[in-house]
């Protein structure tokens, strides 16, 4: 299928309305020799669609479905421009191999009313896997603040060759249809180490004051403009801060804003945080800090170094209220959107149109980041069909048969399942043993940092009501109120339990003496003041779950200790969720114990655990424990599906019940479930 196909809502989405509540959001804005529609960008993300550096089918839909979804400029993700850069994942332009394809991606976009830009960008230095980049280039041979990797140091001739190399890319480019390009010059990448007189230690033309780390920004810009004309939107994403003692604070970044500006050759700006450090965390904002934090320093910089260019706002903006207010209140000029867009292409239509409840939300989590990172490509905890080519406002199809499907479990597995089998055309019973929907996540999303996570079970409780889905909450279902219902089909998602810790007497476990570490956040919720004593975590987990409830623990009890086996925290979760949540824990006074096990029969009765170091066996113990809980692997629930099947009922597990695992995990498995119906 050609992924360019227009969809049912293909139309819809280029409609101008006359009416709608969000007048500035979608007003129309001049960049460059460009007018856009409105004022929302598909701000750059990578997917690692491309196969060996081929553009794929799978690439171009990605694209195709948020230029559908109403997005009028989309920013690429890094592109190969260089002959150095042969990351599989990387679409190539310099190599020539995508010659077809990239004028197929551009027409995708702008067939859907879209204008597709390409990002410029190298790591450099930078390196995010933990290692050390054995092929690394860079402007000095110092070492990189995350993975120590030192780089080649380019050579002057070397530095003028990329410039080329950039440029001739560029002009490939626009020979196939893309409208422009960013320059990406923060995060830590190479311009930025270019840019930071403490990773730039040069002492030819490109190193030495602000004039000299500026002229391969100035230059390459200037080449773009010479090798693709006036009408080549020049984009650039710059430095803000980088939190790094004689790095790139505020007062700089204008001074670099300023003389880029003076080049004549900006058509639209922005700005990030953080680098390949200990700040990297701050580039993508979660939801453990305020809203829009970087708004208001975006607007300062931008509009006093370069009056009169447009101004990109970005950094945790999910809402189209928010986007609206700011185009309003004059404090930027476009939306730049990446996490909202890949969570719902729509999302600008669905604004325009009034139907915000339809809307698929970002959770804010960063998984997209954590799965891009780790090599499985762009996927999304709220949105199971992240490149799929119908993506942009789909709608199930309906199911060759009507079944009675009853979903057991009204977490977000199973409201997943449900939704999407009743939109499908199936009779659907969800049976919860809660009152609501939501399940453990519901339990999450009251802990500190989590309430973005609500928008899974809030979206899928309202598709469920359009689509006429029956609840049957507040009652534990056995095996004989499932077979009542005559269904043709069960989807079990009843999730899982974590394991009674090893070191912990078993009659404690019947007793209740020790909950969970779901349990102790739910029973001790209603406890406003703080208690005295230490709470204990015992953490076998790992999952950002655990820390969140640290963080609230810390809210109810004078101390809170986390004891782990492994060497750190934290290790499921991505390098920037790990960095704030040791951030956050330690600043707030949090001990971390690692590589340690619990000694058998804590006296907790006296308030004291035990505990050695498991490879050298020395022993310490805590004293003043006032409260214990443990987050440990968990156990699938998944009693009933033996007896279902021996009833001769055909039985699908998802989620937890099936395997535990992620949030991710969760919601693609039940929409998966429901598709097979």
């Amino acid at each position: 299928m050609d992924p360019a196909i227009h969809s049912p809502g293909a139309a819809r989405a280029r409609t101008a309305l006359s009416v709608t509540a969000y007048p500035h959001l979608f007003s129309p804005v001049r960049v460059g020799g460009l007018t856009l529609p409105n004022r929302i960008v598909h701000a750059s993300t990578s997917t690692h669609y491309a196969d060996r550096g081929r553009v794929t089918d799978r690439l171009i839909s990605y694209y195709a479905n948020r230029a559908r979804g109403g997005a009028s400029l989309l920013v690429s993700e890094p592109m190969g421009m260089l002959h150095w850069q042969n990351i599989p994942t990387r679409p190539a332009v310099l190599s020539g191999i995508n010659a077809d394809m990239l004028p197929r991606w551009a027409e995708a976009v702008r067939r859907e009313g879209g204008h597709m830009l390409g990002q410029i960008q190298d790591n450099g230095r930078g390196f995010r896997a933990g290692f050390r980049n054995l092929d690394a280039r860079g402007a000095s041979a110092l070492a990189d603040d995350l993975s120590w990797t030192v780089p080649h140091a380019l050579e002057t001739d070397a530095v003028r060759r990329m410039i080329d190399e950039f440029v001739r890319s560029c002009g490939l480019l626009a020979v196939g249809g893309f409208s422009g390009v960013e320059i990406s010059a923060g995060h830590g990448h190479l311009f930025h180490q270019f840019l930071s007189r403490r990773s730039n230690h040069r002492k030819d033309a490109y190193g030495g004051d602000l004039n000299g780390r500026t002229l391969l920004l100035r230059e390459l810009m200037a080449g773009i403009r010479a090798e693709c004309g006036s009408d080549f939107l020049i984009g650039l994403k710059l430095p803000a801060e980088d939190g790094m003692p004689d790095g790139i604070d505020q007062d700089e970044a204008q001074a670099i804003t300023q003389a880029l500006h003076a080049t004549g050759n900006m058509d639209y700006l922005t700005y990030c945080w953080g680098s390949h450090s200990d700040t990297l965390y701050t580039h993508l904002p979660d939801n453990h800090g305020p809203r829009l934090p970087y708004v208001d320093t975006i607007e300062k910089l931008g509009r006093a170094g370069a009056p009169g260019v447009p101004l990109g706002a970005l950094g945790l903006i999910t809402d189209p209220n928010e986007g609206e207010r700011l185009i309003r209140d004059g404090k930027a000029d476009l939306i730049m959107l990446a996490r909202p867009l890949v969570t719902d292409p729509a999302w600008p239509v669905k604004a325009r149109e009034g139907r915000e409840a339809e809307i698929r939300y970002c959770v804010s989590c960063n998984s997209c980041w954590h799965m891009i990172t780790s090599g499985r490509g762009l996927l999304c905890d709220n949105n199971p069909r992240v490149g799929a080519p119908d993506e942009a406002d789909w709608t199930p199809p309906p199911a060759p048969v009507r079944k009675r499907v009853v979903v057991v479990g009204a977490g977000i597995a199973g409201m997943e399942a449900a939704w999407v089998a009743a939109a499908r055309g199936h009779d659907v019973h969800v049976l919860g043993a809660s009152d609501d929907v939501g399940g453990k996540t519901r339990i999450h999303a009251d802990l500190p940092g989590g309430e973005g996570l609500s928008s899974i079970y809030d979206y899928q409780a309202l598709a469920a009501a359009r689509h006429g889905v029956t609840l049957h909450l507040g009652q534990r279902a056995d095996a004989d109120d499932i077979i009542a219902l005559a269904p043709d089909h069960v989807i079990l998602a009843t999730g899982s339990t974590p394991a009674w810790p090893s070191f912990l007497p078993n009659e404690w476990r019947a007793e209740g003496l020790v909950p969970d570490i779901r349990d102790a956040a739910v029973m001790l919720r209603p406890y406003a003041t703080q208690m005295e004593g230490m709470a204990v975590i015992w953490d076998e987990d790992h999952s950002a779950f655990t820390y969140d409830a640290a963080e609230f623990l810390m809210t109810r009890f004078e101390q809170v200790t986390i004891l782990t086996p492994r060497e750190r925290i934290a290790s499921d979760e991505s390098l920037i969720v790990r960095q704030g949540v040791y951030k956050r824990l330690y600043s707030k006074g949090a001990r971390i114990i690692t590589s340690v096990r619990p000694l058998p029969g804590p006296r907790i009765e006296d308030g004291e655990i035990a505990f050695a170091n498991i490879f050298s066996g020395a022993e310490e113990t805590l004293t003043g424990v006032s409260f214990l809980t443990y987050a440990t692997p968990r156990i699938p629930n998944d009693a009933l599906a033996a007896p279902l099947r021996a009833a001769g009922i055909a039985v699908t597990l998802v989620g937890d019940c099936k395997a535990p695992r992620i949030t991710l995990s969760a919601t693609s498995e039940g929409y998966r479930a429901a598709m097979d119906l």
